[in-house]
């Protein structure tokens, strides 16, 4: 059975160049691709639906460009659209593929700004039980 590799992927640049490294990473060691969008709402859900279903169908599209870039590059890729928070879900999506490794983009922004404010990979460095790769925004 091939390893597999989880990409967060919410079609930022910071997520285009995480992409292009589990791309990468994935030809080299022969690994599948799971490309994942988590898309949580800290609303009730009566007040959220539309919200919701909104953010579910960008994330549809979101995850269909990354799997376009990964059948050009010949790698085997899987969409997954999870509710809730994107750290929380990128770490269930790995731990539900048992994932080797997960690898998401930064926005560029200072180590203390992530930190006070709660950037997806900061979060996903102290959540995850899996190797974390974050991708420096280009």
């Amino acid at each position: 059975m091939a390893s597999t590799i989880v990409v967060g992927y919410d079609g930022g640049d910071g997520a285009k160049g995480a992409l292009d490294t589990a791309l990468e990473l994935c030809k080299d060691l022969g690994a599948e691709l799971v490309i994942a969008f988590g898309y949580g709402i800290p609303l009730p859900e009566r007040q959220s639906a539309d919200y919701r279903d909104a953010l579910h169908e960008l994330g549809e599209k979101f995850v269909r460009e990354a799997e376009q870039r990964a059948e050009q590059a010949g790698v085997p890729a899987t969409p997954e659209l999870l509710f809730d928070k994107a750290h929380q879900a990128l770490a269930e999506a790995a731990t539900k593929n048992d994932a080797r490794m997960i690898v998401v983009g930064a926005h560029g922004e200072s180590p203390i700004r992530g930190a006070l404010l709660g950037s997806t990979a900061h979060k996903l460095l102290h959540l995850s039980d899996r190797p974390v790769l974050v991708v420096p925004a280009r």
